[in-house]
């Protein structure tokens, strides 16, 4: 009964294997949204084996309070879900430069950030070098300005990328 359930395990895990999709070598495009205001980044994947890659992404973000640049990079495991869509998940962080609203005291509040992000999406690889995403990337500001180093930030966006 232990070698046949052995061999099943191995049949089952085996199959899964073979059936997994690669991720591209590179990929280069747009992500687009944010949980305050509207944001967009250009956004760059490096596959780093056949089931990792990095992404790096450049950014802009105009919120109700603030304006901001952001530069983040996560590294990402990537599992195929069926047939061409993917899931994927990560971790990794970032920095930027906020300007906030001005204050009626006429405070300064602009500054320097840092913050350490995770990343949870699905993506649909075409048959054509198009792949779209939708993805959820918490942040959580660790070092910066008073009002924005224990900021936690839900950053939902949509990726279409240009696969080469």
């Amino acid at each position: 009964m232990k070698i046949t359930a052995l061999f099943t395990c191995l049949f089952v895990f085996g199959t899964f294997i073979v059936s997994a999709q690669d991720i591209s070598d590179h990929t280069v495009g747009l992500r687009l949204g944010d949980s305050d205001g509207f944001g967009a980044e250009i956004s760059y994947q490096k596959s780093i084996g056949r089931y990792n890659r990095a992404e790096f992404n450049l950014g802009w973000r105009d919120s109700r309070r603030f304006d901001a640049f952001k530069l983040s990079g996560t590294y990402q495991w990537v599992h195929q879900i069926e047939g061409n869509f993917n899931w994927y998940y990560g971790f990794g962080g970032g920095l930027g430069s906020v300007e906030f609203e001005p204050e009626p005291d006429g405070e300064d509040n602009d500054g320097l950030f840092v913050f350490a992000a995770g990343v949870l999406g699905v993506e649909y690889d075409f048959d054509i070098p198009l792949l779209l995403s939708l993805d959820f990337r918490p942040e959580i500001g660790i070092l910066g300005y008073d009002g924005f180093n224990d900021n936690f930030d839900f950053d939902i966006a949509l990726g279409i990328r240009y696969q080469f």
